[in-house]
Protein backbone atom coordinates (compact mmCIF):
# COMPACT_ATOMS: atom_id res chain seq x y z
CA UNK A 1 0.00 0.00 0.00
CA UNK A 2 1.53 3.40 -0.94
CA UNK A 3 2.40 5.84 1.95
CA UNK A 4 -0.49 8.45 2.99
CA UNK A 5 1.45 12.14 2.36
CA UNK A 6 1.38 13.75 5.88
CA UNK A 7 1.80 17.69 6.19
CA UNK A 8 1.96 19.47 9.42
CA UNK A 9 0.61 23.40 9.46
CA UNK A 10 2.07 25.09 12.35
CA UNK A 11 2.02 28.82 12.76
CA UNK A 12 1.88 30.69 16.12
CA UNK A 13 -1.11 31.96 18.00
CA UNK A 14 -3.61 33.93 15.36
CA UNK A 15 -1.36 33.53 12.04
CA UNK A 16 -4.58 31.87 10.03
CA UNK A 17 -3.88 27.84 10.59
CA UNK A 18 -7.64 27.59 11.58
CA UNK A 19 -9.15 29.84 8.17
CA UNK A 20 -6.55 28.12 5.98
CA UNK A 21 -7.99 24.63 7.60
CA UNK A 22 -11.62 26.19 6.81
CA UNK A 23 -10.86 26.66 2.96
CA UNK A 24 -8.96 23.42 3.49
CA UNK A 25 -12.86 21.68 4.72
CA UNK A 26 -15.08 22.87 2.52
CA UNK A 27 -13.38 23.63 -1.17
CA UNK A 28 -13.91 21.71 -4.13
CA UNK A 29 -10.24 20.90 -4.39
CA UNK A 30 -10.78 16.98 -5.08
CA UNK A 31 -8.26 15.80 -2.84
CA UNK A 32 -9.69 13.86 -0.13
CA UNK A 33 -8.03 14.97 3.35
CA UNK A 34 -7.83 13.88 6.76
CA UNK A 35 -7.33 17.01 8.97
CA UNK A 36 -6.07 16.54 12.57
CA UNK A 37 -7.28 19.64 14.42
CA UNK A 38 -5.20 19.64 18.25
CA UNK A 39 -8.42 20.27 20.22
CA UNK A 40 -6.36 22.02 23.04
CA UNK A 41 -5.43 24.69 20.17
CA UNK A 42 -6.14 28.51 20.64
CA UNK A 43 -9.44 27.92 18.69
CA UNK A 44 -11.08 25.39 16.86
CA UNK A 45 -12.37 24.63 13.72
CA UNK A 46 -15.52 26.44 12.94
CA UNK A 47 -18.68 24.87 14.44
CA UNK A 48 -21.08 25.35 11.96
CA UNK A 49 -19.49 23.50 9.77
CA UNK A 50 -19.11 20.48 12.00
CA UNK A 51 -21.84 17.85 12.82
CA UNK A 52 -23.08 19.66 15.99
CA UNK A 53 -22.75 16.14 17.73
CA UNK A 54 -19.61 16.80 19.59
CA UNK A 55 -19.19 13.35 20.91
CA UNK A 56 -17.90 11.83 17.34
CA UNK A 57 -14.56 12.20 16.68
CA UNK A 58 -14.33 11.73 13.26
CA UNK A 59 -16.86 14.43 11.30
CA UNK A 60 -17.12 13.69 6.99
CA UNK A 61 -16.95 16.98 5.35
CA UNK A 62 -19.31 17.59 2.16
CA UNK A 63 -16.34 17.79 0.15
CA UNK A 64 -14.86 14.39 0.85
CA UNK A 65 -12.75 15.33 3.51
CA UNK A 66 -12.41 14.54 7.20
CA UNK A 67 -12.10 16.29 10.32
CA UNK A 68 -10.40 14.78 13.17
CA UNK A 69 -10.93 16.41 16.60
CA UNK A 70 -7.97 14.82 18.88
CA UNK A 71 -8.21 14.70 22.72
CA UNK A 72 -4.90 12.50 23.18
CA UNK A 73 -2.16 10.88 21.58
CA UNK A 74 -1.51 11.70 18.20
CA UNK A 75 -0.02 8.28 17.67
CA UNK A 76 -3.30 7.09 18.73
CA UNK A 77 -5.11 9.21 16.49
CA UNK A 78 -3.52 8.77 13.37
CA UNK A 79 -3.74 4.54 13.81
CA UNK A 80 -7.33 4.93 14.68
CA UNK A 81 -7.51 6.96 11.46
CA UNK A 82 -5.80 4.29 9.32
CA UNK A 83 -8.20 1.34 11.35
CA UNK A 84 -11.48 3.15 10.24
CA UNK A 85 -9.96 3.48 6.66
CA UNK A 86 -8.88 -0.27 6.04
CA UNK A 87 -12.59 -1.32 7.31
CA UNK A 88 -14.08 0.78 5.09
CA UNK A 89 -15.57 3.43 7.07
CA UNK A 90 -14.09 6.25 5.81
CA UNK A 91 -11.25 7.26 3.21
CA UNK A 92 -8.92 9.37 2.58
CA UNK A 93 -5.39 9.92 0.76
CA UNK A 94 -3.42 12.18 2.68
CA UNK A 95 -3.19 14.23 6.29
CA UNK A 96 -3.04 17.48 7.68
CA UNK A 97 -1.88 17.64 10.89
CA UNK A 98 -2.19 21.21 12.65
CA UNK A 99 -0.35 21.68 15.96
CA UNK A 100 -1.14 24.70 18.13
CA UNK A 101 -0.01 27.78 18.30
CA UNK A 102 2.52 27.03 21.00
CA UNK A 103 3.59 24.09 19.80
CA UNK A 104 7.30 22.76 18.57
CA UNK A 105 6.73 21.15 15.32
CA UNK A 106 9.81 19.42 16.22
CA UNK A 107 8.52 16.24 18.24
CA UNK A 108 5.57 15.65 15.66
CA UNK A 109 7.91 15.67 12.64
CA UNK A 110 9.85 12.68 14.70
CA UNK A 111 6.74 10.86 15.45
CA UNK A 112 7.24 9.82 11.59
CA UNK A 113 10.49 8.33 12.09
CA UNK A 114 10.57 6.72 15.40
CA UNK A 115 7.28 5.17 15.27
CA UNK A 116 7.27 2.10 12.86
CA UNK A 117 3.54 1.83 13.21
CA UNK A 118 2.79 5.46 11.24
CA UNK A 119 6.08 4.97 9.66
CA UNK A 120 4.13 2.15 7.71
CA UNK A 121 1.31 3.86 6.66
CA UNK A 122 2.43 7.59 6.29
CA UNK A 123 5.14 9.32 4.81
CA UNK A 124 5.71 12.92 6.26
CA UNK A 125 5.90 15.66 3.13
CA UNK A 126 6.44 18.85 4.67
CA UNK A 127 6.42 21.43 7.93
CA UNK A 128 4.05 24.47 6.41
CA UNK A 129 4.63 27.41 8.63
CA UNK A 130 1.78 30.06 8.96
CA UNK A 131 3.37 33.49 10.04
CA UNK A 132 1.43 36.87 10.75
CA UNK A 133 2.91 39.84 8.92
CA UNK A 134 1.76 42.38 10.97
CA UNK A 135 2.78 40.66 14.29
CA UNK A 136 5.59 38.26 13.13
CA UNK A 137 8.80 40.63 14.01
CA UNK A 138 7.32 41.02 17.52
CA UNK A 139 6.73 37.57 18.00
CA UNK A 140 10.07 36.18 16.40
CA UNK A 141 11.88 38.74 18.97
CA UNK A 142 9.48 37.20 21.88
CA UNK A 143 8.81 33.39 21.34
CA UNK A 144 11.59 30.83 20.32
CA UNK A 145 8.48 28.55 19.61
CA UNK A 146 7.94 31.30 16.58
CA UNK A 147 11.53 30.42 15.87
CA UNK A 148 11.33 27.08 15.94
CA UNK A 149 8.07 26.86 13.95
CA UNK A 150 10.52 29.49 10.81
CA UNK A 151 13.29 27.06 11.51
CA UNK A 152 10.93 23.58 10.66
CA UNK A 153 9.59 25.01 7.62
CA UNK A 154 9.67 23.56 4.23
CA UNK A 155 7.20 26.17 3.48
CA UNK A 156 6.26 29.79 4.73
CA UNK A 157 3.07 31.00 3.99
CA UNK A 158 2.54 34.92 5.08
CA UNK A 159 -1.08 35.87 6.28
CA UNK A 160 -2.39 39.12 6.39
CA UNK A 161 0.16 41.29 3.87
CA UNK A 162 -2.58 43.39 3.79
CA UNK A 163 -2.36 44.95 7.39
CA UNK A 164 1.60 46.20 6.56
CA UNK A 165 2.80 47.79 4.23
CA UNK A 166 5.60 46.19 1.01
CA UNK A 167 8.68 47.59 3.11
CA UNK A 168 7.66 45.91 5.88
CA UNK A 169 6.85 42.53 4.02
CA UNK A 170 10.10 43.23 2.64
CA UNK A 171 11.83 43.31 5.92
CA UNK A 172 10.09 39.67 7.21
CA UNK A 173 10.90 38.25 4.13
CA UNK A 174 14.80 38.70 4.23
CA UNK A 175 14.33 38.05 8.47
CA UNK A 176 12.66 34.78 7.81
CA UNK A 177 15.21 33.77 4.85
CA UNK A 178 17.98 34.32 7.47
CA UNK A 179 16.51 31.54 9.68
CA UNK A 180 15.43 29.42 7.02
CA UNK A 181 17.19 30.10 3.66
CA UNK A 182 15.16 26.35 2.52
CA UNK A 183 11.83 27.58 2.76
CA UNK A 184 9.93 29.00 -0.12
CA UNK A 185 7.81 31.79 1.30
CA UNK A 186 4.36 32.68 -0.64
CA UNK A 187 1.49 34.83 0.41
CA UNK A 188 -1.36 33.28 1.98
CA UNK A 189 -3.69 36.10 2.84
CA UNK A 190 -7.67 35.05 4.22
CA UNK A 191 -6.48 31.61 3.46
CA UNK A 192 -6.01 31.85 -0.24
CA UNK A 193 -3.47 30.06 -1.35
CA UNK A 194 -3.05 27.57 -3.95
CA UNK A 195 -4.09 23.57 -2.59
CA UNK A 196 -0.30 22.62 -4.25
CA UNK A 197 1.36 25.31 -1.90
CA UNK A 198 0.07 23.06 0.94
CA UNK A 199 0.78 19.88 -0.46
CA UNK A 200 3.12 17.30 -2.10
CA UNK A 201 6.10 19.70 -1.39
CA UNK A 202 8.28 16.91 -0.71
CA UNK A 203 10.32 18.33 1.83
CA UNK A 204 11.34 15.35 3.31
CA UNK A 205 12.10 13.67 0.40
CA UNK A 206 16.13 12.71 0.05
CA UNK A 207 15.81 13.08 -3.39
CA UNK A 208 14.51 16.13 -3.57
CA UNK A 209 16.86 19.60 -4.78
CA UNK A 210 18.19 21.38 -1.81
CA UNK A 211 16.56 25.18 -2.77
CA UNK A 212 18.24 27.92 -0.71
CA UNK A 213 17.16 31.35 -0.77
CA UNK A 214 19.34 32.65 -3.55
CA UNK A 215 19.45 36.30 -1.66
CA UNK A 216 20.74 34.29 1.34
CA UNK A 217 23.55 32.72 -1.07
CA UNK A 218 24.60 35.84 -2.28
CA UNK A 219 24.90 37.65 1.17
CA UNK A 220 27.04 34.70 2.19
CA UNK A 221 28.99 34.59 -0.97
CA UNK A 222 29.68 38.62 -0.29
CA UNK A 223 30.49 38.27 2.97
CA UNK A 224 32.82 35.17 2.14
CA UNK A 225 34.39 37.77 -0.52
CA UNK A 226 34.86 40.62 1.99
CA UNK A 227 36.29 38.06 4.68
CA UNK A 228 39.11 36.99 2.76
CA UNK A 229 40.52 40.41 2.52
CA UNK A 230 40.44 40.59 6.03
CA UNK A 231 41.92 36.61 7.04
CA UNK A 232 41.89 33.92 4.80
CA UNK A 233 41.49 31.90 8.00
CA UNK A 234 37.96 33.22 9.08
CA UNK A 235 36.18 32.64 4.98
CA UNK A 236 32.43 32.69 7.01
CA UNK A 237 31.02 35.76 8.68
CA UNK A 238 28.24 35.48 11.32
CA UNK A 239 26.55 37.78 9.93
CA UNK A 240 25.44 35.76 7.44
CA UNK A 241 22.20 36.40 5.54
CA UNK A 242 21.83 40.15 5.10
CA UNK A 243 20.21 40.33 1.36
CA UNK A 244 22.61 41.97 -1.29
CA UNK A 245 20.88 44.93 -1.45
CA UNK A 246 20.78 46.24 2.29
CA UNK A 247 22.01 49.18 3.34
CA UNK A 248 24.02 50.30 6.47
CA UNK A 249 21.17 51.10 7.95
CA UNK A 250 18.71 48.10 7.27
CA UNK A 251 21.48 45.95 9.58
CA UNK A 252 21.74 48.93 12.01
CA UNK A 253 17.56 48.35 11.90
CA UNK A 254 18.18 44.44 12.04
CA UNK A 255 20.52 44.63 14.36
CA UNK A 256 18.12 44.11 17.96
CA UNK A 257 16.91 41.10 15.67
CA UNK A 258 19.40 38.91 16.95
CA UNK A 259 17.54 35.26 16.45
CA UNK A 260 18.58 32.23 18.26
CA UNK A 261 17.08 30.32 14.96
CA UNK A 262 19.59 30.70 12.20
CA UNK A 263 20.86 29.14 9.39
CA UNK A 264 24.10 28.78 7.33
CA UNK A 265 25.74 27.01 4.98
CA UNK A 266 28.22 24.91 3.77
CA UNK A 267 29.51 24.58 0.36
CA UNK A 268 32.65 23.23 -1.49
CA UNK A 269 34.13 21.51 -4.50
CA UNK A 270 36.72 19.13 -2.92
CA UNK A 271 35.16 15.45 -2.14
CA UNK A 272 34.40 14.29 1.52
CA UNK A 273 36.40 11.48 2.68
CA UNK A 274 33.31 9.13 3.21
CA UNK A 275 34.66 7.60 6.86
CA UNK A 276 35.44 10.98 8.34
CA UNK A 277 32.64 12.82 7.36
CA UNK A 278 30.25 9.74 9.10
CA UNK A 279 31.85 10.10 12.29
CA UNK A 280 32.00 13.88 12.13
CA UNK A 281 28.68 13.87 11.73
CA UNK A 282 27.63 11.50 14.23
CA UNK A 283 29.54 13.83 16.24
CA UNK A 284 27.44 16.68 15.72
CA UNK A 285 24.14 14.46 15.75
CA UNK A 286 25.42 13.30 19.31
CA UNK A 287 26.25 16.49 20.89
CA UNK A 288 24.17 19.52 19.22
CA UNK A 289 21.41 17.59 17.89
CA UNK A 290 18.79 19.33 20.27
CA UNK A 291 19.83 22.00 18.78
CA UNK A 292 19.92 21.25 15.48
CA UNK A 293 16.11 21.97 14.17
CA UNK A 294 16.72 21.17 10.19
CA UNK A 295 19.86 20.07 8.20
CA UNK A 296 20.06 18.93 4.53
CA UNK A 297 22.92 18.45 2.08
CA UNK A 298 23.70 16.84 -1.40
CA UNK A 299 27.45 15.56 -1.30
CA UNK A 300 30.17 14.85 -3.02
CA UNK A 301 31.84 11.74 -2.16
CA UNK A 302 35.32 11.02 -3.02
CA UNK A 303 35.22 8.31 -5.61
CA UNK A 304 31.72 8.49 -6.00
CA UNK A 305 30.02 9.54 -9.14
CA UNK A 306 26.41 9.76 -7.70
CA UNK A 307 25.34 12.51 -5.29
CA UNK A 308 24.95 11.55 -1.44
CA UNK A 309 21.93 13.06 0.17
CA UNK A 310 21.54 13.30 3.69
CA UNK A 311 18.33 15.28 5.88
CA UNK A 312 17.75 15.35 9.30
CA UNK A 313 15.40 16.44 12.37
CA UNK A 314 17.26 16.78 15.49
CA UNK A 315 18.84 13.62 16.04
CA UNK A 316 17.05 11.69 13.33
CA UNK A 317 19.70 11.56 10.35
CA UNK A 318 19.29 9.94 7.48
CA UNK A 319 21.19 9.28 3.88
CA UNK A 320 20.65 7.75 0.75
CA UNK A 321 22.07 7.16 -2.79
CA UNK A 322 20.62 10.14 -5.27
CA UNK A 323 21.24 10.59 -9.24
CA UNK A 324 24.31 10.86 -11.58
CA UNK A 325 26.33 14.10 -11.05
CA UNK A 326 25.55 15.63 -15.06
CA UNK A 327 28.43 15.33 -17.33
CA UNK A 328 28.09 19.93 -17.38
CA UNK A 329 27.28 19.91 -13.71
CA UNK A 330 29.22 21.82 -11.10
CA UNK A 331 30.60 19.07 -8.53
CA UNK A 332 29.83 20.26 -5.50
CA UNK A 333 28.58 19.74 -1.78
CA UNK A 334 26.20 21.78 -0.21
CA UNK A 335 24.63 21.75 3.47
CA UNK A 336 22.83 23.78 5.41
CA UNK A 337 22.10 23.68 8.78
CA UNK A 338 19.24 25.13 10.47
CA UNK A 339 19.23 25.37 14.67
CA UNK A 340 19.34 26.84 17.66
CA UNK A 341 22.92 28.89 18.68
CA UNK A 342 24.40 26.31 16.97
CA UNK A 343 28.38 27.27 16.93
CA UNK A 344 29.19 27.96 12.74
CA UNK A 345 32.81 28.07 13.02
CA UNK A 346 32.99 24.45 14.99
CA UNK A 347 30.99 22.69 12.26
CA UNK A 348 32.26 24.97 9.19
CA UNK A 349 36.09 23.74 10.34
CA UNK A 350 35.15 20.13 11.14
CA UNK A 351 33.67 19.67 7.67
CA UNK A 352 36.62 20.90 6.16
CA UNK A 353 38.46 19.17 7.96
CA UNK A 354 36.71 16.05 6.32
CA UNK A 355 37.07 16.93 3.12
CA UNK A 356 39.61 14.24 0.85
Amino acid sequence: MALIPTTILTGFLGSGKTTLLNRILQEDHGHKIAVIENEFGEENIDNDILVQDRNEQIIEMNNGCICCTVRGDLIVALSNLIQQKNDGKIDFDRVVIETTGLANPGPVAQTFFVDEEVGSYYMLDAVVTMVDARHAMQQLDEHEEAQRQVGFADKILLSKTDLVDAEQVRTLRQRLSRMNPRATISIADFGKVAISEVLDLKGFNLNAKLELDPDFLQAEAAHEHADEHIDEHHVHDEHCGHTHDEHSHHDHHHAHHSDDIAAFVFKSTQPFNTAKLDEFLGGLVNVFGPRMLRYKGVLLMDGADRKVIFQGVHQIMGTDVGMKWGDDELRESKMVFIGKNLPKEVFIDGLKLCLV
